[in-house]
């Protein structure tokens, strides 16, 4: 009988070729955001649908205004071979909301090409499709112009809790700030 050689001793902590596992190794960066892989991800996509940069579809409500973006977005941008100006722009537009948009066109048309930075979009055409809304921004109240009154000021700094403080203040600042009952309904 044939006897196997002994295996070979490893120090604890080393795997087998001397290097720590990959759970204790440090990574060389650290995590990343997803937003910033994007761009790697889907630029091959975007290509193939003929957009040249991917950031036309993720800023196209910087480009084109909120109200427009809510109504259509862009499907895709069909350039003349070899060439990568005057192509047509696909835009997929919700139900009844074409009419409008046509005579939107060239404002659209100037928008893009402001975009690019050079004259990329000489056409448009529409599409009837879904088009999803986008959530609406949530912006912080506005901060209340007129201060504390004095006399509401003075009795809120014994309380000891910092949050339950600042609540009332709030509290307080509403009320001060606003005229008569409250309006229900």
């Amino acid at each position: 009988m044939t006897e196997r050689p002994p295996p070979e001793k490893t120090q604890v902590g080393k795997g087998k070729h001397g290097k720590a596992p990959a759970e204790e190794r440090p990574r060389a960066m650290g995590p990343r955001a997803i937003a910033d892989l994007m761009p790697d991800i889907g630029r091959a996509a975007f290509r193939k649908f003929g957009f040249v940069q991917s950031s036309i579809v993720t800023r196209w409500a910087d480009i084109v205004g909120r109200d427009h973006a809510d109504i259509c977005v862009p499907e895709s941008i069909r350039f003349p071979v070899g060439q990568k100006a005057g192509g047509t722009l696909t835009l997929t537009v919700s139900s009844g909301h074409a009419p409008m948009l046509q005579h939107m066109l060239p404002d659209i048309i100037t928008r893009v090409n402001r975009f690019f930075g050079y004259a990329a979009v000489a056409k448009v055409t529409m599409r009837q499709g879904h088009v999803e809304p986008r959530a609406p921004l949530r912006s912080p109240p506005p901060k209340n112009l007129r201060p504390v009154p004095v006399e509401l000021g003075d009795s809120l700094r014994d309380i000891g809790d910092p949050e339950l403080r600042a609540v009332l203040e709030s509290l307080a600042q509403g009320l001060a700030n606003s005229s008569g009952l409250p309006k229900i309904g």
